[in-house]
C-alpha cells in the first residue's frame, strides 16, 4: 500500500532571476487571478456594462484581495508576531537571527482576509461608480471559484496547510514536511472550488437566474465556505494556539459567510418560485368558460 502513496518533494521556488525567487506559489496565484479577470471582462461584455468600469473594478478588486488576505493574516493567525514586526506585515521581507532583513514574499495570505478585503473594495467601488453592490458582487461571486481553486494549488506546492495523517491509498507525503502520508486537503479544496465554479458558471450560462439579486454571489460563498469548514476537520492547524479548540480559526471565520451565503441563496429561490406561482394561469377559470 505504500507505494500507492504519492510523494510530494517539490521545491517550491522554480528559479530565480538577479536574486528574486519565483515561486510556484505566486505563478499559481498570478495565474488564478488573471483567468478570472478575463472571465469578469466576459461577464461585463454579456451584462453590456462598460469597459471603463470593468477597469477600475480590477484594480480596485486586486487591491482588496491583496491588502485584505495579507492584514487578514496578521490579525487572525500571527497578531502577537506582527505587532513586534509592523514592518513584516507590510513589506515582503522577514528578520533574521543576525537583525538583516531579507526579501522573501509575502509568507502568509488568509482567504477569508482577501474576502473581507475584496468586500470592502467593491463597496468602496460601487458607490463612486454609481454601480449596484449587489450585481457586483453576483459578477464577482461567479469568478471567484475559479481563483481560489488556483490559490490551494499554490498551497499545496508550498507543502502548506497540509492535512492530518491517514492510510487512505491516496495520501500524499510532504517530503518538505515530514514521512507521514497525509490528507492533501489543499487539494481536497481546490477540487471543490473548481467544481463549484463550473456549477455557478453552468447556471449563469444557462441564465436560471438574472444578475443584481445575489444569487451567485450567495451560492459561491456558502458552498466555498462549507467545503471549508468541513475540509478542516482533516486539516493540521495552522497556528498553534488553534490546538485544542473545537472549531478552529478557519471554521470560526467560515461560519458568517455561510449563513449570509445560505440567506441570499434561500431569498432568491424563494422569490423564483413565487414568482412562477402567481405566472400560472387559473385552470379552473378555463374549466368553467369551456
Amino acid at each position: 500500500m505504500l507505494l500507492a502513496y504519492v510523494n510530494w518533494d517539490v521545491n517550491p521556488e522554480i528559479f530565480q532571476l538577479w536574486g528574486f525567487p519565483l515561486r510556484y506559489y505566486g505563478l499559481l496565484f498570478g495565474t488564478g487571478i488573471l483567468l478570472s479577470i478575463l472571465l469578469l471582462k466576459r461577464i461585463y461584455g454579456r451584462e453590456q456594462l462598460s469597459e471603463s468600469a470593468y477597469d477600475n473594478l480590477i484594480v480596485y478588486g486586486f487591491v482588496g484581495i491583496f491588502v485584505g488576505a495579507r492584514l487578514g493574516h496578521c490579525l487572525f493567525y500571527d497578531f502577537a508576531y506582527y505587532t513586534q514586526h509592523p514592518l513584516e506585515a507590510v513589506l515582503p521581507i522577514q528578520q533574521d537571527a543576525n537583525g538583516d532583513y531579507r526579501f522573501v514574499g509575502y509568507q502568509g495570505l488568509a482567504s477569508h482576509g482577501g474576502a473581507i478585503g475584496l468586500i470592502t473594495a467593491l463597496l468602496l467601488y460601487a458607490r463612486k461608480y454609481k454601480v449596484t453592490f449587489i450585481r457586483v458582487l453576483d459578477m464577482v461571486g461567479i469568478a471567484t471559484p475559479l481563483a481560489c481553486g488556483f490559490i490551494r494549488l499554490a498551497n499545496l506546492m508550498n507543502s502548506e496547510m497540509i492535512g492530518h495523517p491517514t492510510d487512505m491509498p491516496w495520501a500524499f507525503i510532504f517530503r518538505n514536511i515530514d514521512g507521514i502520508p497525509r490528507h492533501p486537503a489543499q487539494l481536497y479544496e481546490s477540487m471543490a472550488y473548481f467544481s463549484i465554479f463550473l456549477l455557478v458558471a453552468l447556471l449563469y450560462r444557462k441564465n436560471i437566474h438574472k444578475i443584481g439579486h445575489g444569487f451567485y454571489f450567495g451560492l459561491s460563498i456558502f458552498l466555498m465556505c462549507a467545503m471549508r469548514f468541513l475540509i478542516e476537520f482533516v486539516k493540521e492547524d495552522q497556528v498553534g494556539f488553534e490546538n485544542g479548540m473545537l472549531l478552529n480559526m478557519g471554521q470560526l471565520l467560515s461560519l458568517p459567510f455561510i449563513a449570509v451565503g445560505l440567506y441570499l441563496t434561500i431569498r432568491e429561490l424563494c422569490k423564483n418560485k413565487e414568482a412562477d406561482n402567481t405566472s400560472v394561469p387559473d385552470q379552473s377559470a378555463a374549466i368553467v368558460d369551456n
